[in-house]
């Protein structure tokens, strides 16, 4: 599965009546792959996929496929918490064309390491496209061990983790124990350097919506041996990939998108709009704007 170095975990645009809206969709599309964005994720969590129909996640997908027209990868986040329905959304996003699927652990059932290699075995059997599986404690309250994802990379279509445990040690087992075919991808844009540096591969970003090509230039500066340069860059985004995450994802990345032009609505409840205070953030912002000379 080549997803590229940065790999956009996209919002879901809203109209304000909370539909799904293809036209700011469409210009989202265009500016992600305009700044950065090697490849997609579509109706991931970034994308509050618990709160989308089966119908809209396959007119998302369809729709996405087509206005990106191959230009990128785009990866359709099927997984839920039953693996028949993730069946079924993932038959349904390789009929429309995706490029690969993203399979978060199965959320709130919390099924132990045997249930969850099940889990993902059967998935993969059922489609022929390369799989990323979505290791996230956060938000599935279960840890899939590097034993177990080591023993799921043996499956042939199963080539890449997006690793999301902020554990540093599990990601170096996990590189340790795969073939150099399986590619890791932290899950955390503020591990991103640091899981480069471990012989990860890349990252699959939300910041990436708003600093995917800075993001790019210090992962190249980076892999150009430039180290030096490549942390004073991931220390400028810092602040940036904190501030993000100060509200219930992707609530700040879509205030952060408004800043920039960029119009993606609001979220659906149970999330609720930014309210109050904003000035922490538009601080942080305004640091970062400034300091964008260090990419340059």
């Amino acid at each position: 599965m080549e997803l590229g170095r940065v790999s956009t975990a996209m919002v879901t645009p809203f109209s304000s009546t909370g539909d799904i809206d293809y036209d700011k969709t469409a210009k989202l599309i265009e500016h992600l792959i305009a700044n950065g964005s090697d490849s997609l994720v579509v109706c991931g969590t970034t994308g509050e996929s618990p709160t989308l129909s089966v119908e809209e996640k396959e007119a998302l997908f369809t729709f996405t496929i087509k206005e990106v027209n191959k230009r990128i990868p785009v990866i359709a986040g099927t997984g839920t918490f039953s693996t028949k329905e993730t069946v079924k959304l993932t038959r349904m996003a390789e009929r429309v064309g995706a490029d690969g699927i993203m399979l978060v652990a199965p959320y709130y059932n919390k099924p132990d390491q045997k249930g969850m290699y099940a889990h993902f075995a059967h998935v993969a059997g059922e489609t022929s496209l390369p799989v990323m599986l979505y290791n996230i404690p956060g938000r599935s309250a279960v840890n899939m061990l590097p034993e177990t994802l080591i023993a799921l990379s043996k499956i042939t279509n199963i080539r890449a983790v997006k690793e999301a445990s902020g554990n540093l040690e599990q990601m170096v087992d996990i590189i340790s124990g795969t073939d150099e075919g399986f590619s890791v991808y932290s899950g955390d844009d503020s591990l991103a350097l640091p899981t480069l540096a471990i012989g990860g591969k890349g990252i699959v970003s939300v910041a990436s919506h708003v600093a995917g090509n800075e993001m790019q230039q210090m992962i190249a500066a980076f892999k150009d041996g430039r180290t030096e340069q490549a942390g004073a860059m991931h220390r400028a985004l810092l602040p940036l990939f904190r501030a993000i995450f100060t509200a219930p994802n992707p609530v700040m990345v879509k205030y952060a998108l408004e800043k920039l032009g960029v119009e993606t609505g609001g979220v659906r409840l149970p999330l609720v709009a930014l309210e109050g205070n904003d000035e922490p953030f538009d601080n942080v912002w305004k640091n970062y704007r400034k300091n964008l000379h260090i990419f340059n």
